[in-house]
């Protein structure tokens, strides 16, 4: 397949991609309008939901440093139509990707105790059911990481949209029986089910060659922990502060306002975060010409969206929250008026992060993790009450991105060098 032909059909099932993970975006909002009613407000049942959630992804981080990684040589070689190193990269990766599983699924047993323990997580059951969702994850990761690189978008499209079906099915049926955290939580386990359908698919997938191609060499190990780097990042900066408000014991009633409006802000950067998913697939591959003034267009695209969906929100926000809720709550509702600006940051920071990792400026992804590091420690210390964390969030969140833009804008604009494919 010629390039020209990759890089349309890239965009094109990108666009497809971002309709498509929009309705899912509503359908879990819908899930959440469901729990939050059945969890009910003030019992705190509906607040551990979300910290719980938070919690399964930083357990889950491992994994989704390699896949981060992994995607980006598959989109390398795809894109370049280097079939025959990306037949065996992907025989070499099954094998990388089945072993971390099994090394993640042991930490992630190893460290859920005292994790919970220290976010002061009120019950057993919780931690079983987070331990569930993450080795659930883990078993997911590489159809994630196929379906992304090969540019699989309508593929993992409708995967999006059965999956919150299952959620939905799940998370209703259980919850109206038995209106505890731990069920509303398994629904995002049960959900994973939709990656069988990949099997249909099963014919395209890369044929299987007998030589595989080990991803451990030098390069890749380098990219490994800057993918690190970036993915914890991302967590610091979109889930961190959950886990913040959950360590310092905010009350039943606050927890669930809090975690609702934080649900709603955080809906912003991840409505429009499939145009980055295209963004890192099509920059893992191309860096100039023609190609970055087209990911710069996409880099617009994500802003302006970014921007115009934290105004409608902030003018819905009442609304929002009685969707949740069914009645009104303006404790969450006037939450909201920190916390979209909030997530507005951290959203524009992931789209940095996205171009530098895809880019391969490595010290400049590292400095990503950092400033996400620096961010959830300065809301640990500062943040004690909801209004102490409200307060400090937005400012936090502005600085990290104005010195990461100071950082990242006169790399985009030095020559790079002349991009070749990674050696295997």
């Amino acid at each position: 397949m010629k390039q020209g032909s990759r890089v349309g059909n890239l965009l094109q099932s990108g666009i497809i991609f971002t309709l498509a993970s929009f309705l899912a975006g509503l359908g879990n909002y819908a899930f959440q309008a469901i729990i939050g009613r059945q969890l009910g407000q003030t019992s705190g049942e509906y607040g551990l939901v979300l910290t719980t959630l938070s919690f399964t992804q930083l357990l889950g981080l491992p994994l989704a440093i390699a896949t981060a990684a992994v995607t980006h040589y598959i989109a390398r070689f795809n894109i370049s139509g280097d079939d025959a190193r990306l037949h065996g990269l992907l025989a070499g990766c099954r094998r990388f990707l089945f072993h971390l599983t099994v090394t993640g699924s042991i930490v992630a047993i190893v460290l859920v105790k005292p994790l919970s323990d220290f976010f002061h997580f009120p019950r057993t059951g919780l931690m079983l059911v987070a331990l569930a969702c993450v080795l659930a994850g883990l078993w997911s990761s590489f159809v994630t990481a196929l379906c992304q690189g090969l540019a699989w978008f309508k593929r993992l499209a409708l995967i999006a949209l059965l999956a919150v079906m299952l959620r939905i099915l799940f998370g209703w049926t259980t919850s109206r029986i038995w209106p505890v955290a731990e069920l509303a939580v398994l629904a995002s386990a049960f959900m994973l089910l939709a990656n069988l359908v990949l099997l249909f698919w099963k014919k395209d997938f890369p044929h299987r060659t007998d030589t595989a191609i080990s991803p451990w060499t030098g390069e890749f190990t380098q990219f490994l922990i800057v993918s690190g780097a970036f993915v914890f990042g991302n967590y610091c900066f979109n889930q961190a502060d959950l886990l913040v408000a959950q360590r310092n014991n905010f009350s039943g009633a606050s927890l669930s306002a809090y975690s609702a409006a934080g649900l709603l802000a955080r809906a912003l950067p991840m409505v429009v975060a499939p145009l980055l998913t295209v963004l890192f697939t099509h920059r893992s591959g191309q860096h100039h010409g023609d190609a970055q003034q087209e990911q710069l267009k996409l880099l617009g695209l994500y802003a302006v969206g970014l921007i115009g969906g934290a105004v409608v929100l902030f003018l819905l926000r009442d609304l929002c929250v009685r969707l949740i809720f069914g009645k009104p709550a303006p404790e969450a509702a006037d939450m909201i008026s920190r916390l979209a600006p909030t997530m507005v940051f951290a959203g524009l920071l992931q789209a940095l992060g996205t171009w530098s990792l895809a880019s391969r400026w490595i010290k400049l992804a590292l400095f990503y993790g950092g400033l996400g590091l620096g961010y959830w420690l300065t809301l640990l210390l500062l943040g004690k009450s909801p209004a102490d964390l409200l307060h400090v969030m937005p400012i936090a969140a502005g600085v990290a991105f104005l010195v990461l833009f100071l950082v990242w804008f006169p790399a985009l604009r030095r020559p790079s060098p002349n991009p070749s494919s990674p050696p295997p």
